[in-house]
């Protein structure tokens, strides 16, 4: 007697959800969106295409999900904050190194940052994550403290520096960033994201 291979639902709900959201975190974030396809996710994570639709419904609900981003900016706000305002804008670039390098290709910043150009939901959840819950609430407490004026604009461009150092850095690869060592960075890009925060914005 032989046996065929079966398809569709693999033993262990959890673990097969889990390998789906891990194959899709690496697929939109090296291809994006729009290229990574339903069935090369599921044929990353040993399963039926079909099932990946049982458990996520569309493709867009899957990369809601496997975007989800693996640390709670209520925890980290306060400890970005907590050394005082000098040295704040070193300290968020060596945050967002230290994230991206330990993630590496399952990051979902990286995935979030190739979508949302033609995805306007990745672009919505970039907003949301990196501005609404991270850079406005460092803008604001900064402006409580110092008088900065204009913490929105602020947060807004230390996001468009931010995401500038993403592409540059993990997408474009430039040669000399890629190469680069962390502390080099921080020191070249801190200061810049520190005058968007503090420094005058009149010309």
């Amino acid at each position: 007697m032989t046996t065929t291979g079966r398809r569709g639902r693999r033993p262990g709900d959890s673990g097969t959800r889990a390998a789906i959201l891990e194959a899709a975190r690496s697929r939109f974030s090296t291809q994006g969106f729009r290229a990574a396809t339903v069935r090369a996710i599921a044929g990353d994570a040993g399963v039926d295409p079909a099932l990946v639709m049982h458990y996520f419904g569309t493709k867009q609900g899957l990369f809601v999900a496997a975007m989800e981003f693996p640390l709670d900016p209520a925890e980290v706000v306060p400890r970005l904050l907590a050394p005082g305002i000098d040295g704040l804008g070193e300290r968020l670039v060596g945050f967002l190194l230290q994230v991206v390098d330990e993630l590496g290709e399952a990051n979902p910043m990286l995935g979030l940052v190739r979508s949302a150009v033609s995805h306007p939901e990745a672009a919505r959840m970039m907003r949301e994550f990196l501005g609404e819950a991270i850079l406005d609430r460092v803008a604001e407490a900064v402006g409580e403290t110092v008088g900065a004026d204009r913490p929105r604009l602020r947060a807004d461009l230390c996001a468009s520096q931010i995401v500038g150092i993403i592409m540059a850095r993990q997408i474009l690869e430039l040669p000399e960033l890629a190469a680069a060592d962390r502390a080099t960075l921080v020191g070249a890009w801190g200061p810049t994201i520190q005058r968007y925060l503090t420094g005058s914005l009149a010309s």
